[in-house]
């Protein structure tokens, strides 16, 4: 049985959630330069999940001012796992001004292993390495509001609750098919690729013709 623990504004001081820990994040849209973030997940892989409401000034909240949270994104010494790390990155130093690092993203680790689906959700994943259905349902609900509803903290809960099986069954095949080591250099260079998002680097792609 899972539990969820929300805290508004920050993370409490000298809450150990291990060596590598799951995170994610929800924001009021797709857009990092334009839509706030609102909430960031984290989770040991130990059944529970912390989410940390970003409350801005203006609605009577602290906004960035979150030290905790924002010394373990920067802590080189604990690995951030995320899915899709690129999006989520780019939200955070956004709307917190760091940069979290080092990273791992499974989703980058999916397409680099999984070469026979083009299925590459955290939903497909979940169900085809974890075993576990999730719903996406309140993907697009109002994650700027200052109370959220059981539903929404239940969702943004299972973005982090699995990855870490996800992650050993992916690093497996990373492992086997030789591949390890080119996942690797591309998780290095995900801030990076989030920073040049937030200039506008997107479309086009840097790196395309």
């Amino acid at each position: 049985m899972s539990a969820i623990q929300l805290h508004k504004h920050d993370l409490p001081a000298g809450l150990d959630l291990g060596p590598v820990v799951a995170v994610d994040t929800e924001t009021m849209g797709l857009d990092p330069r334009r839509d706030r973030l609102c909430l960031v997940q984290l989770s040991a892989g130990d059944g529970t999940a912390h989410l940390v409401q970003i409350i801005p000034p203006a609605l009577g909240g602290k906004g960035a001012d979150c030290p905790n949270l924002k010394a373990l994104l920067t802590n080189q010494g604990v690995t951030k796992l995320f899915h899709f790390a690129r999006f989520d990155i780019a939200a955070i130093e956004k709307g917190l001004g760091v940069v979290t690092a080092p990273v791992i993203c499974t989703k980058i680790a999916s397409k680099l292993v999984r070469t026979y689906t083009d299925r590459h959700g955290l939903k497909e994943l979940c169900r085809d390495l974890a075993g576990v259905e999730i719903s996406k349902q309140q993907q697009t609900s109002d994650w700027g509001a200052t109370e959220l509803t059981q539903e929404q903290l239940a969702y943004a809960a299972s973005d982090v609750l699995y990855l870490h099986v996800i992650w050993e069954k992916l690093q497996a095949l990373l492992v086997r098919e030789g591949r390890l080591e080119i996942a690797q250099r591309a998780y290095e260079f995900l801030p990076t690729r989030a920073k040049l998002d937030l200039l506008g680097y997107e479309e086009p792609d840097l790196f395309s013709h």
